[in-house]
């Protein structure tokens, strides 16, 4: 892949044309034991700076125009790690939704989730619909929170969906193509992401939003999550602006 020199400046509109910044960014949130084990700190105080850094993101996602951003904060196989860091996990997203939801509030941030949310505490289950009514007149950037999320789940679940609705004669076969598909999936609310941003330097796609990256952008970075900043946030959009984007043609 071809290296890019990054704008000088955070801002300057020869640098960043506004009006070729993707409308919707997902990013893979990596690094953020790496960044507390670099920094000589416990496993947890990296999620907790990773949860601090989402919200910068946010804001900054809002000064330039984005007007979804989507974030993988816990997978289907997250339930395989340690109880204990689980337990933290999940307390982390209690405590960081209640402490910004009137931050959200004031910067227009709508709270947004996908993923099978029946398998998560009942506490934390409420935190999210708490703040998800607070933030629903909320219009100027989505934060969807992929939230117990496994794209082959996402996947899974649409098709039942849909052979429930055949069999039941609410949906006919011939009816079925992938713009039918795309509706049952979690993410049917939103366009597909424009551009997927990954930190850490992996690569992987890891089970996230499988059927609608298929025409995205993708931009890794060697960056630790929990130091990834609005600096960096401009980097992977000039980036993305030096892309031609062909969706399959030539």
């Amino acid at each position: 892949m071809q290296t890019l020199n990054a704008p000088s400046t955070l801002e300057d509109p020869l640098d960043l044309d506004k009006n070729m910044l993707p409308n919707h960014v997902a990013i893979i949130m990596d690094g953020n034991r790496r960044w507390a084990k670099k920094n000589g700190l416990p496993a947890m105080m990296g999620h907790w700076q990773g949860a601090k850094t989402i919200i910068d993101i946010v804001i900054a996602a809002i000064k330039w125009n984005i007007k979804v951003l989507t974030v993988y904060a816990f997978s289907t196989e997250n339930w395989q790690r340690s109880q204990q860091e689980i337990d933290s996990l999940m307390y982390l997203c209690k405590i960081y939704l209640r402490r910004f939801c009137f931050k959200m509030i004031k910067e227009q941030v709508r709270l947004q989730t996908i993923g099978d949310l029946t398998k998560i505490p009942k506490d934390v289950y409420q935190t999210i619909c708490d703040v998800k009514q607070a933030t629903e007149n909320c219009n100027r950037i989505d934060l969807v929170l992929a939230i117990n999320y496994g794209g082959r789940d996402d996947i899974k679940r649409a098709l039942v969906n849909i052979v429930e609705d055949v069999q039941s004669g609410c949906l006919s076969r011939s009816e079925i193509n992938e713009q039918l598909i795309a509706q049952y999936l979690d993410t049917s609310y939103w366009p597909d992401p424009d551009l997927l941003i990954r930190t850490s330097g992996e690569r992987r796609q890891s089970n996230f939003l499988l059927w609608q990256l298929s025409y995205s952008e993708f931009y890794h970075t060697e960056v630790l999550w929990p130091d990834f900043s609005e600096k960096e946030l401009i980097k992977a959009l000039y980036q993305f602006q030096q892309r031609q984007r062909r969706f399959g043609g030539l």
